[in-house]
C-alpha cells in the first residue's frame, strides 16, 4: 500500500510561485508514472501534470509554460514548482500514480493523501 503526504500550499497573491512536495512510502516513482492532481471548490479531482516513469513531462493547458512538475527518486518525493500563479489554481493538490496520462478529471492509482490547501488570491 502506498500513502502520499503533501505539503507547500498556502496563500499566494496573484503572480506569485510557490513549491509542492509529496513524500511516497515505497519507492514506486522510480519505475512508474506521477502525476499532481487539483480539486477547485465544488469541482471534481483533475490531473494537471506528469513525470513519466521515461523521464518526460507532460501538462494539461491550463498550466502549461506555469508549473514544473519534478522528482527525486532517492527521497521519494514528487515536486510541483508553481509560478505567475493565478486565482483559478487555487484548489486542493494531490499526488498519486496516474492510471493513463490523460488530463482532466481522473482517478489515482492508490489511496489519496490529504492534500496541500492552495488559494491564489490578493
Amino acid at each position: 500500500q502506498v500513502q502520499f503526504v503533501e505539503s507547500g500550499g498556502g496563500l499566494v497573491q496573484p503572480g506569485g510561485s510557490t513549491r509542492l512536495s509529496c513524500v511516497a512510502s515505497g519507492n514506486t516513482f522510480i519505475i512508474r508514472n506521477a502525476g499532481w492532481y487539483r480539486q477547485a471548490p465544488g469541482k471534481q479531482r483533475e490531473l494537471v501534470a506528469v513525470s513519466t516513469s521515461a523521464g518526460t513531462t507532460n501538462y494539461a493547458d491550463s498550466v502549461k509554460g506555469r508549473f514544473t512538475i519534478s522528482r527525486d527518486n532517492a527521497k521519494n518525493t514528487l515536486y510541483l514548482q508553481m509560478n505567475n500563479l493565478k486565482p483559478e489554481d487555487t484548489g486542493v493538490y494531490f499526488c498519486n500514480r496516474p492510471p493513463s496520462i490523460t488530463f482532466g478529471i481522473a482517478a489515482g492509482s492508490w489511496p489519496w493523501g490529504q492534500g496541500t490547501q492552495v488559494t491564489v488570491s490578493s
